[in-house]
């Protein structure tokens, strides 16, 4: 008996596209459901095998792994939108990511975090001095030899994830959808603001402000580097003071 009878269902016939983009919609797919499963299967083992013996080792490996895979997970919803837009023929282009003003854009992200970390300096410490403020560790662990590229990873994935569907995508898609300049910018502020409540609401307030800012001057530039530029220096920065400086910031 065949395991599989010559009167089965034949194959669907594949959508008209190349390999390389049927390949990318298996990566997408699995990537934004089973597979970070699977893989944190994997890594439990190393927490804990079977046999018992858990040597340093594995130890170390696993607790590198466990800054390293919500950093490569968390960044399928970036991919995502990167498959949909080369799927449309429209490219990363039409959402602002291009290379023809690096230097534009590098230097708009630097002006963008001198800005936006003063006032967001400023409204922590108005935050924590009237008791709106949840503390909210920003960085990983100090004293392991991964801890400032889990600060870096930590950094560019929050930067890259934000930027890309919350401030780019969303905005672009909106105003495509029909809706005006500030509603779309109003609608991407708050949906920012609202996840980061756990923060408190001088998180709230503050993230609000920052999404205000940063989607009136997408609308206006049409770039979205320089806004990831500038949450990656930012989220950097707020690591690096904790790490420095944590026993003598206020609210610590």
């Amino acid at each position: 008996m065949r395991l599989i009878p010559d009167d089965a269902p034949s194959v669907p016939v594949a959508p008209d596209l190349p390999r390389r983009t049927l390949a990318e919609e298996i990566g997408v797919v699995l990537a934004l459901s089973v597979l970070p499963s699977a893989v944190y299967a994997i890594r439990s083992l190393l927490r804990a095998p079977l046999s018992g013996v858990v040597v340093a080792a594995a130890n170390q490996a696993a607790d590198f792994l466990d800054q390293l895979l919500p950093f490569v997970f968390g960044l399928a919803p970036v991919w995502l939108v990167v498959h949909l837009a080369r799927r449309s023929g429209e490219g990363m282009g039409s959402f602002g990511f291009d290379d023809r003003r690096v230097r534009g854009d590098v230097a708009a992200g630097l002006g963008l975090f001198a800005v936006v970390g003063i006032g967001g300096a400023a409204i922590y410490l108005v935050a924590v001095e009237l008791g709106v403020n949840r503390f909210v560790l920003p960085a990983p662990p100090d004293g392991y030899w991964w801890t400032w590229l889990a600060v870096v990873m930590n950094a560019a994935g929050a930067a890259l994830l934000e930027e890309t569907v919350v401030l780019a995508y969303l905005v672009t898609r909106l105003q495509q959808f029909g809706w005006s300049a500030w509603a779309a910018i109003g609608a991407s502020a708050a949906l920012r603001a609202s996840y980061h409540l756990y923060q408190g609401w001088g998180g709230f307030l503050g993230n609000l402000a920052m999404g205000l800012l940063f989607g009136l001057l997408y609308v206006r530039w049409r770039r979205a580097w320089p806004f990831v530029i500038a949450h990656l220096l930012l989220d950097v920065a707020a690591a690096a003071a904790f790490l420095w400086f944590g026993d003598r910031l206020p609210g610590f």
